[in-house]
Order: C-alpha cells, then sequence, then structure tokens
C-alpha cells in the first residue's frame, strides 16, 4: 500500500491537482495531508520527515500538492513496477543520469508540465537507473526510510532534499530509479527581464545556501552532482558556480530577446 505524503500551502492547488487524480484512483492508499499554511514547518525535510512517521504503508509517496496523476490505475501500476525493481531505494518521475555531453541530454521521463503543458527531458520506456531524481515525486521503500531518512540539518530549507536523499541513497548501496510513468506538474517560475538581467535570478537564494551543504556533505564520493536545475561540481565554489550559471542566463537570454545566431 502507498502512504501519500504531501506538504501543502494552498488548498485550491492541492484539490485541482493531487486530491484529483487521487480520488480516481483504483487502489486502496492512505492520504497524509501536512497543512503548511501559517508556516509551521521551516524545511520540506522536517515536514515530510513529520509525516512519514505517521505512515503505514509499505511505500512512501511524497509529492508536490501542484502534481496531478494522469491514469485511474497509476498508484497500481506503479507498485507493480516497484515490487520488481533490485536493491531500490528510492524512485521517481523525472532524473538526471551522469552521461551526456549537455544536461538536457541527461533528462530522463515522459512528464508533463508547466502551463500549458508541455514535455520535459527525453522519453523513457522501461525504468532507469539514474543519479538524482526531481522532488515533483519521490517513492521510498518504508524499509528504506527507516533506515534513511531526509537530512534535515543538511536541507534546512525547501530544496534540494531529494537530490541529497538519492546521493546518499548510491552511498549506502540502493539504487535510485526514474519510472516510466506520466504525471502532469503544472509549477513553473515567471522570471521579469529585470530580474534576468539585473539580479541575476536563476534559482531562489536559499537554494543555492542548501546546494552549498548539499556539495561539502558529498563531495567525498561525488566530484559533480547532476540535478534537474543543473550540474554542480564539489571542488569548485557555490559562489564561483553561480556567477558562471548567472553569465550562461544572461547571454541565453540576450540571444532569444534579439534572435542572435551562434
Amino acid at each position: 500500500m502507498f502512504s501519500i505524503i504531501c506538504v501543502y500551502n494552498d488548498y485550491e492547488i492541492l484539490s485541482n491537482y493531487l486530491l484529483k487524480g487521487l480520488e480516481k484512483q483504483s487502489i486502496c492508499f492512505e492520504k497524509i495531508l501536512i497543512d503548511n499554511t501559517n508556516g509551521k514547518f521551516s524545511s520540506s525535510a522536517e515536514a515530510l520527515n513529520y509525516g512519514a512517521n505517521k505512515a503505514s504503508g509499505d511505500y512512501l509517496m511524497f509529492v508536490h500538492q501542484d502534481v496531478e496523476l494522469e491514469s485511474d490505475s497509476w498508484l497500481k501500476d506503479v507498485h507493480d513496477i516497484l515490487d520488481a525493481l533490485p536493491k531500490l531505494g528510492i524512485a521517481g518521475v523525472a532524473g538526471v543520469v551522469s552521461e551526456g555531453e549537455i544536461n538536457i541530454d541527461r533528462y530522463r521521463n515522459i512528464i508533463k508540465h508547466e502551463i500549458p503543458p508541455k514535455k520535459w527531458g527525453n522519453k523513457i520506456f522501461s525504468p532507469e537507473l539514474v543519479e538524482t531524481l526531481d522532488e515533483c515525486l519521490l517513492i521510498v521503500p518504508k524499509n528504506v526510510f527507516n533506515e534513511l531518512k531526509f537530512d534535515e540539518i543538511c536541507c534546512d530549507g525547501w530544496h534540494l532534499y531529494g537530490v541529497d536523499y538519492c546521493l546518499s541513497a548510491h552511498e549506502y548501496g540502493f539504487n535510485v530509479f526514474v519510472l516510466p510513468v506520466m504525471i502532469y506538474h503544472s509549477a513553473h517560475h515567471n522570471f521579469s527581464n529585470f530580474e534576468v538581467i539585473f539580479k541575476f535570478k536563476h534559482h531562489p537564494d536559499g537554494y543555492y545556501s542548501i546546494l552549498n551543504n548539499v556539495l561539502n556533505k558529498h563531495n567525498n564520493y561525488f566530484d559533480v552532482i547532476h540535478t534537474t536545475c543543473g550540474d554542480w561540481d564539489t571542488n569548485k565554489s557555490v559562489i564561483f558556480q553561480r556567477f558562471i550559471l548567472t553569465i550562461k542566463v544572461c547571454f541565453n537570454f540576450i540571444k532569444r530577446k534579439f534572435l542572435i545566431v551562434v
């Protein structure tokens, strides 16, 4: 059985997406909804560990409020897939492998996201081993989670808790899989021209603080960490890497804006 664990701060979004998809499912599941509209929890890791401690299912599914499951048999189909995966530590619906020339070559999934919906990444037809997963939907066997929980010290905000968990799972000898299952994830980022050019926005400021923690934690095992939000060198400072990323973001923006062909 699945325990569905979701931290939400907008009940309307929760109802229109996650609950809408769950109410159609053909098998029984446990639902654990954590209301954080008043900021009771200061981090995803803290909130999700709290929810997981209440769970009784054999699989814990940590999912964002704005994710909709795309079929009535989604939970049943995924449960069957998970039961057949060897040394499963964590699974998800969008992941990144370490092989590939550029980051977009490394993406693996079949999900749809944003408004209007569009596909993201490279299509897969069976479960694939990956380095890290996107946090929009993560599934961990309960017996694994009893041994390895989200790190509330390293990930003391709302970013990279899934990436950190995947890396730790590798270090514990578990496998990390991305699954060929469809979801719709409505989240997207809207940065203004001013923010892109003058404020150098790409990720929220809190992202880089946690990123620094993650790089320091795992630098003995990984030289480069590949994520759905970019590749990060564990031997270079976050400040330097953020600066380089800013230059790339600005250049790509200007190229799109003025239709520069290079």
